[in-house]
């Protein structure tokens, strides 16, 4: 995901004006939430090629007409909306019985080893709604993710934030940093300290991101406990 100095309600309502900036902020913006999109078009049960053409509809017409024009940060949070807007373009473009028609019903095969199932998370869960949140909550960690890595690399330090990356989301063993430190060549506890570090910033970067999607702090409170509560789902 880009990083934008401003909110996503700020980049929409920009996209009215037709600017080619103001579009590819929107375009970028799109692509940063295709997951949680494509995995909710997945949990209703759609077959695999019809939700990647539904998808794309989608984010074209979100790009160039309706939603754009209609998107107002006082209906809600951004997540909200995006899901909204999706549930009526569902609706509106009588996809559901696109998809029965060409067999979208039948549960079929998984997305590829490197991401995660929808469908297998819907079965999880009970609730496509369910593998959307999943989907972004991962989108918005990874933006984070990928923030700090960039710290990381102009701060000289992208060997270390490799090596400590995968501590950040799950406690490591004593094996764990025990193998890191003697890769690092650093004591335990350095290493333990480089850890904490990374993990207070990855905090720090989760909730900036977070807060590009909301209006107000009591918005921004709320969907962080959302996502500290879909995280510990998907990362337990």
């Amino acid at each position: 995901m880009s990083r934008f100095d401003t909110t996503h309600w700020s980049i929409v309502a920009r996209a009215r004006g037709e600017t080619h900036d103001a579009r590819a902020a929107l375009e970028s913006l799109c692509r940063a939430y295709r997951p949680p999109v494509l995995a909710y078009i997945r949990g209703r049960g759609y077959a695999p090629d019809v939700a990647e053409d539904l998808a794309q509809t989608f984010f074209e017409h979100f790009v160039e007409d309706a939603y754009p024009t209609v998107a107002d940060p006082e209906r809600g949070r951004f997540r909200a909306f995006l899901l909204t807007a999706l549930k009526r373009f569902l609706i509106n473009s009588d996809a559901e019985a696109h998809a029965l028609k060409r067999g979208g019903a039948v549960r079929i095969s998984a997305l590829p080893d490197d991401q995660p199932s929808a469908t297998d998370w819907m079965v999880d869960s009970g609730s496509p709604e369910r593998a959307f949140e999943r989907d972004w909550a991962l989108a918005i960690l990874d933006a984070a993710m990928q923030r700090l890595r960039a710290e990381a690399d102009q701060g000289g330090k992208r060997a270390m934030f490799d090596a400590l990356r995968e501590f950040l989301t799950e406690r490591p063993d004593e094996e764990d940093y025990a193998r890191a430190a003697a890769a690092l060549n650093l004591r335990r506890n350095t290493l333990a300290v480089a850890v904490h570090r990374l993990r207070h910033r990855l905090r720090e970067l989760v909730r900036e991101e977070v807060s590009q999607t909301t209006i107000g702090r009591a918005d921004l409170e709320a969907e962080l406990d959302a996502l500290g509560a879909t995280l510990a789902r998907v990362l337990d």
